[in-house]
Parts: C-alpha cells; sequence; structure tokens
C-alpha cells in the first residue's frame, strides 16, 4: 500500500514516543540512536508532519505526534496480538475492546460463564475510554457508551438502563433522604461522562435547579461507584451496572423504581462482515442472551 509508510519507520516512531528518548528507543529496537533519528525524520518527511518536539536531550511528541502515536500504537498492537496468536498456535481469537466500566462491572463478573460455554475460543480483552478503530483491525467487536452515532457499522443496544440515585447505608444514617428535595442538602458525585446528569434527573424530578459546583466529579462510573459506597455522596449511575454493590447492600436505591430515568447506554458495536466469523456469532448471542 503506497499511503503506508515503511514499517521500520513505525517502529522506531512508536519505541521513541513510549519511551520519550532516542536512546532508549535505540536500545530497545538494537539500533544506534542516530539510525531512530534517521527512520523518524523519514517518517515525518513522508507525513509531511513534525511529530516530535526536541529540546536537547528531551523528545515530547506534538499534537500531531500525539494523534498519530493513538492510531498507530493500535495497528501495531494488534499486529503484535496477531502475530503471538499465530507463533503460539492460537486458533479461535476473538478481541473484544469495551469501556473500562463496563468491562469491569458487568463484564468480568460474568466471563467465566462465556468461558465455560465455548471454551474453544480465545477471548483477548481490553478497555479504554477510546472507542476500537475497526480500520487498523484493533477488535473484532466493541461495547461502546454513549450515544449512538456510528453509521456503517451494526449497533445493537444491549439493555434498558434505569438510572437512579445510589448511596450508600452510611450516608443515608448521616443523611435521611425522603424525597427527591433532600438531595439538595447532601453531597452528589458528578460522573461527566454520564449520559444522564443529575440537571437532568432533578428536572424530571420537579427541582429545575441542579448545583452548579460538585464536591468530587469522576470520569468513569465506577470511580463514581466506589465513591459512593465510601459514603462519599450520592452517584446517579445505572442500577445495571451498579448490580454487584446494590446486590452485597453497599449502595442502595434511593427511591422506587418510578422515578427512575431509562436509557439506552450500552452498544454492541461491530462491522457486518466480522459477523460472518463463528467466534464473533457465538459472543453476540451469548452477550445478547446475558444482557436480556
Amino acid at each position: 500500500m503506497a499511503n503506508i509508510p515503511p514499517l521500520t519507520t513505525l517502529l522506531a516512531f512508536e519505541a521513541t514516543a513510549r519511551r520519550r528518548s532516542f536512546a532508549l528507543a535505540a536500545a530497545e529496537l538494537n539500533l544506534t540512536p542516530s539510525a531512530v533519528s534517521h527512520q523518524i525524520a523519514r517518517l515525518e518527511s513522508f507525513l509531511g508532519v513534525k511529530l516530535f518536539d526536541r529540546s536537547g536531550q528531551q523528545v515530547s511528541l506534538s499534537d500531531a505526534g500525539a494523534a498519530y502515536l493513538r492510531r498507530v500504537g493500535g495497528a501495531l498492537g494488534a499486529l503484535s496480538a496477531a502475530t503471538d496468536d499465530v507463533r503460539q498456535g492460537v486458533r479461535n481469537s476473538l478481541y473484544v475492546h469495551a469501556s473500562p466500566s463496563f468491562a469491569s462491572l458487568w463484564l468480568m463478573p460474568r466471563l467465566a460463564a462465556f468461558a465455560s460455554a465455548y471454551p474453544q475460543v480465545s477471548l483477548f480483552l481490553s478497555a479504554s475510554p477510546t472507542h476500537s478503530d475497526f480500520a487498523l483491525g484493533q477488535a473484532d467487536l466493541d461495547i461502546r457508551y454513549g450515544v449512538p452515532n456510528w453509521p456503517d457499522l451494526v449497533v445493537r443496544a444491549l439493555f434498558d438502563e434505569h438510572i437512579m440515585p445510589l448511596a450508600s447505608p452510611a450516608l443515608l444514617q448521616r443523611h435521611p433522604i425522603h424525597a427527591p428535595a433532600d438531595l439538595l442538602r447532601v453531597p452528589l458525585i458528578q460522573s461527566t461522562v454520564s449520559v444522564v446528569q443529575w440537571k437532568h434527573w432533578l428536572s424530571t424530578q420537579g427541582l429545575p435547579d441542579a448545583p452548579e459546583h460538585f464536591p468530587l466529579r469522576f470520569d468513569r462510573a465506577q470511580l463514581t461507584l466506589d465513591a459512593a459506597v465510601q459514603g462519599l455522596g450520592v452517584a446517579l449511575e445505572s442500577t445495571t451496572i451498579a448490580g454487584t454493590p446494590i446486590a452485597e447492600g453497599r449502595l442502595v436505591p434511593l427511591f422506587g423504581p418510578e422515578r427512575a430515568l431509562i436509557i439506552q447506554g450500552h452498544y454492541l458495536v461491530y462491522p457486518a462482515r466480522h459477523a460472518k466469523r463463528p467466534e464473533v456469532e457465538s459472543f453476540v448471542q451469548w452477550l445478547t442472551n446475558h444482557a436480556r
């Protein structure tokens, strides 16, 4: 492919970006620092952009370099994983990517059931808030959170989620909560990435004046729930994702289901061509059945 730079330049770029040093990248690649520098210059010439800001012995990524690394790093990782599978004789491999909180709170507790039902499938699970790039072969399936806007992909909503205020028994002992208005007198924890924010839920309860400031803010549902379990405040989260701490009594939904906001937030996403693989078909069927 004429629009792809030589692999040697990409390896030098990735190693230098990760190590932040020509010398350390050279030692890793068994090259001289000048050879690594030459490969980087060759790649920058190919791309027509500056990938690194150099200041003496210090090396840092430019904005363009940081953006390029996010794409190239995933592609090289996929190549490395595929190579390891072939060398180790791994067959029936399946690469699944998921949002971090979904992976740890919902998917991980159920993976034993998948392994038991499909022992022939070698599953590789990764988690990050960045969506997989299917064009780079980073994953077979992606479980995404947010508002679905992914054209040219198969998109399946996994389940309805009931968004409710959740608090620990210890916090409720200190701050009894009997009505939604009582929430305005206790610390509220904000999940900055949540589809439903406090202002949305409070407005449905006839309380249009949501707090402008929150004592704690997090960019992961798991962190929000952990803070609520510790009694640091009230979280507004999905009772599905928070199923384990609720079942164990570490978190309590504050009101009945009639006060919940019902949304669809988690989606199984993949290119239609991937559905032809038996491993993908097995996981899609298994996940759909468990999500029900």
